[in-house]
């Protein structure tokens, strides 16, 4: 399997594997397309992605991303890479490739993962609420 072509420049050449169907993901994507000014990553929505580098199931279950070598990391390294990639968040990104505090943040991101169901289900209902009252 493929990933889908992305730019390859030094600093650059991210593709940020997202699901699109949690409404949780769809806001942190949201924000970082609009943090992401320069059009430097490339933000794919597995539930349309035709060709994925590790199955589609793998990858729902925790936040990907591979660069331009091909190389895929998942987690809080994914996340690092991702923030590395925005200038706004690029000394954040670095910071947290500190491998102490990569650590740490891979154990945050687990407990969230326990979390994620139970946040998507009151995202859903929050969606839900504000789209009724509406005009």
């Amino acid at each position: 399997m493929t990933a889908p072509t992305a730019p390859t420049e030094e600093g650059v050449g991210l593709t940020v594997w997202y699901d699109g169907g949690c409404p949780l993901c769809a806001r942190e994507i949201a924000l970082m397309r609009r943090l992401d000014a320069d059009q430097q990553v490339c933000f794919v929505d597995l539930e349309t992605a035709q060709d994925t580098p590790l199955p589609r199931q793998v990858m729902l279950e925790r936040f990907h991303v591979s660069t331009s070598d091909g190389a895929t990391q998942s987690g809080a390294a994914a996340f690092a890479a991702l923030w590395r990639n925005l200038p706004a968040l690029r000394p954040l990104g670095r910071v947290a490739a500190w491998p102490p505090l990569l650590a740490v943040l891979e154990v945050a991101y687990r407990g969230f993962l326990r979390l994620r169901p139970r946040l998507q289900g009151l995202a859903r209902r929050w969606d839900a609420r504000h789209r009724s009252i509406q005009p």
